[in-house]
């Protein structure tokens, strides 16, 4: 079975995230830079499928000359090969014109399945995946935590509200992960080895017949107007009393009198 992954490099949840002068934009040059922990379940899913399957497994990424670093830890994980866009002109896409951009790529190869994250834990608008499926023209299917392969289709059990519920479509198709379905392999050193060796294909959106006024930060069609942290909260109030009923009489008076919303 041939399998495509779309990963995507995130600054590390561990980072110290600072905004850039320029106010929409963070600061960089002190970030460590990591794998999308949902993409991580999705390249440990593929890895799984061909192994029980056969086949290939394929990894896309969009990003700068770094991103190649992700690309290079999906193959250390067990990816056969690599799809880089590297492209100035694609920095600072939107959710949709890197819709475009990856679903560009993904027309230029065989797949009968398609995995990413269900969202990225920077932007974190989990609109990617669903975009790319439907310039595809192929079904999807979300927040899967259970997959099982049947004669040319697939069925998942996805996360929704208060439970979960089966779907199935016929292939190809593509769906996304959610945490529950496997548990991430580590990249050996045998892996790590390897990895250098494999091929990495690299691609301009001009190798993909993308148009440079239809992506970019200056052509995005939803625009970050500012960056702020948090407010800081305020400190916790505890409700002293000698009793349960001093303690309700104080609780009324501070809600009534201090936060004033009663």
């Amino acid at each position: 079975m041939e399998i495509v992954v779309l990963v995507k490099q995130v600054p590390d949840t561990e980072s110290l995230i600072e905004i850039a002068d320029d106010g929409v934009s963070i600061k960089k040059q002190d970030i460590k830079w990591v794998m999308n922990p949902y993409d991580e379940i999705a390249v440990e899913e593929a890895l799984q499928i061909r192994d029980a399957q056969g086949g290939a497994v394929t990894i896309v990424s969009m990003g700068g000359p770094k991103a190649v670093e992700t690309i290079r830890t999906a193959l250390a994980m067990g990816a056969d090969k690599g799809i880089h866009i590297n492209d100035p002109a694609a920095e600072g896409s939107d959710a949709l014109a890197t819709a475009k951009i990856l679903a560009a790529a993904l027309k230029e190869i065989s797949f009968e399945l398609v995995i990413a994250g269900h969202r990225a834990v920077d932007e974190d608008n989990y609109q990617v995946a669903a975009a790319v499926a439907e310039i595809l023209g192929i079904p999807q299917i979300s927040m899967v935590i259970k997959e099982e392969l049947l004669d040319g289709k697939i069925k998942c059990e996805r996360t929704i509200e208060g439970g979960t519920v089966t779907v199935e479509a016929t292939l190809p198709a593509l769906f996304t992960t959610q945490r529950g379905l496997n548990e991430p392999r580590y990249a050996s050193l045998p892996g790590i080895m390897k990895a250098k060796k494999k091929p990495v294909d690299v691609k301009t959106i001009a190798d993909l017949g993308i148009d440079a006024a239809a992506v970019g930060a200056v052509n995005r069609k939803v625009k970050i107007k500012a960056l702020n942290f948090p407010p800081e909260r305020q400190a916790v109030k505890m409700i002293e009393g000698e009793s349960a009923q001093d303690q309700a009489a104080e609780l009324v008076r501070v809600l009534h009198e201090e936060a004033k919303i009663i």
